[in-house]
Order: structure tokens, then C-alpha cells, then sequence
């Protein structure tokens, strides 16, 4: 198969093109078939490329459309049978990662496509690499329970798995939603209990902080902006006095 699946990261914050290497920048302007999470947005997060062609001369279909849940295999399957090489991306980040593109990337293994995944932005490692805690052990969880109770429950859950393994806990909630996670987590998680937040990777209003829950509990009229946000919880770190 001369055909190659790209796997395109793409930026976790607005106006941060700056986090894309160059070479990301030259495969995307010279593709003409996108897998995509969003087509709009992969719309025009390509136009900012400078493609080679119109953007009318390309094929833009979404991973998961509801009424028509077949069309991005049929897509594929078709630019390889043409030799073409794919772009696949999701809304924000690696596709694939915490984000939707793995059952592509499966087709085009069977397939025996070559798969190249390319250099770029995950708030998932961003926010673990700036934690301070364990990046050798670690899970991420997607979303939690919604309602404060449950949610409660699953972060006991996480620190008590925290604890025994020394591990680390990595879930998102949606914007709107993040001081109500704030709040659970100081609440329900032992006071010495390490956790982590980063709002706005790699954006102008990038904030990241991790604490023992004592230590949050001392910052007076604590809120949590509205943006994107990655929330940690780990054992605290044992620190060796000099």
C-alpha cells in the first residue's frame, strides 16, 4: 500500500498554532482527505495551513456522524484504494488520545497502511509532565460522575488507588463545571492529598497548580476560570530534606 494515515495533532488552546512544528504544518497543506472529530473546526484550522488546494476541492467527513455512522471508513477505504495518503484529527489535541480516531487508525492497520503519527500538543502529558507527580504510573479517566455525590465518590476512589500504588489520576470535566469539581475535591480528599489542576494549556490564560488539598484550602476566594481544564490527584510526594 503506497497510502499513509497521518494522525494530525492540532492545538488545546485557541491561537496557539505556535505549539505545531513546522513539518505538521507542511503534511497538513499538501493532504486532500481529512478524517476529522469536527468538520467545521478541521475546516479551518486547515485553511490557517495554506493548503495546495481549495478548500472545496477537499474531503472533510467526521469519525462519528450519526446518519451516516459507515461514511469515514467508506472514505478511507476509498483513498486508499486510490493511493491517496489521510489526514486524521480530532477537535483539539492527538487524535486517538482521549479523543475519537482509533477505530481509523485500526482500519488502516488491517489494512496494512502505514500509520505516522506526528508531533504535537496532548493536554494529557502537558499537564502530567508540569504535576510534580508520578509520570511513570498513570491513568486517565475521561469523565467523571457529574453529580456531586458520585463524583465524590469517584475521587475517593482515585485517591485510594493513589495511595496503594503511588499512581497517578488524570480526568476532565467540562468548563462550565470546574469550580464544582474544585470544590468536590477539597471536600471529599484527605487534606494531604496531592491535586492538580491545568486550565488553558499552552494558552494566554494557562494556570496550572498542584497542592495538597491543606494548601488549596488556604487560597482565599478560590474560583476556577471557565476553560478547559485537566484535574489530577496523587499521592503527596515524599520530600527529602537537604
Amino acid at each position: 500500500m503506497s497510502s499513509t494515515l497521518y494522525l494530525i495533532p492540532t492545538p488545546v488552546a485557541e491561537n496557539a498554532a505556535e505549539t505545531l512544528p513546522l513539518y505538521v504544518t507542511e503534511i497538513v497543506r499538501r493532504l486532500d482527505v481529512f478524517i476529522v472529530e469536527r468538520a467545521k473546526t478541521a475546516r479551518h484550522f486547515v485553511k490557517s495551513a495554506g493548503p495546495l488546494k481549495p478548500l472545496q476541492e477537499m474531503i472533510f467527513v467526521e469519525i462519528e456522524s450519526r446518519d451516516f455512522p459507515d461514511e469515514a471508513a467508506r472514505v478511507f477505504r476509498e483513498a486508499v484504494e486510490a493511493g491517496k495518503d489521510i489526514g486524521l484529527m480530532s477537535e483539539a489535541g492527538c487524535p486517538g488520545v482521549a479523543d475519537p480516531g482509533a477505530s481509523i487508525v485500526s482500519l488502516a492497520h488491517q489494512a496494512g497502511v502505514r500509520v505516522r503519527p506526528l508531533v504535537g500538543p496532548s493536554s494529557i502529558l502537558l499537564a502530567l509532565m508540569a504535576s510534580g507527580m508520578n509520570g511513570q504510573h498513570f491513568s486517565f479517566h475521561g469523565y467523571l460522575s457529574p453529580k456531586r455525590p458520585e463524583l465524590a465518590r469517584d475521587l475517593r476512589k482515585l485517591e485510594g488507588q493513589a495511595q496503594q500504588h503511588g499512581s497517578t489520576h488524570l480526568f476532565i470535566e467540562t468548563p462550565y463545571r470546574s469550580q464544582m469539581v474544585l470544590e468536590v475535591a477539597l471536600e471529599s480528599l484527605h487534606p494531604e492529598t496531592l491535586f492538580g489542576v491545568a486550565q488553558d494549556i499552552t494558552g494566554q490564560s494557562e494556570m496550572i497548580r498542584s497542592l495538597p488539598v491543606r494548601e488549596w484550602k488556604k487560597i482565599k476566594a478560590l474560583t476556577l476560570e471557565k476553560l478547559p481544564a485537566m484535574f489530577m490527584v496523587g499521592k503527596a510526594a515524599q520530600v527529602k530534606k537537604g
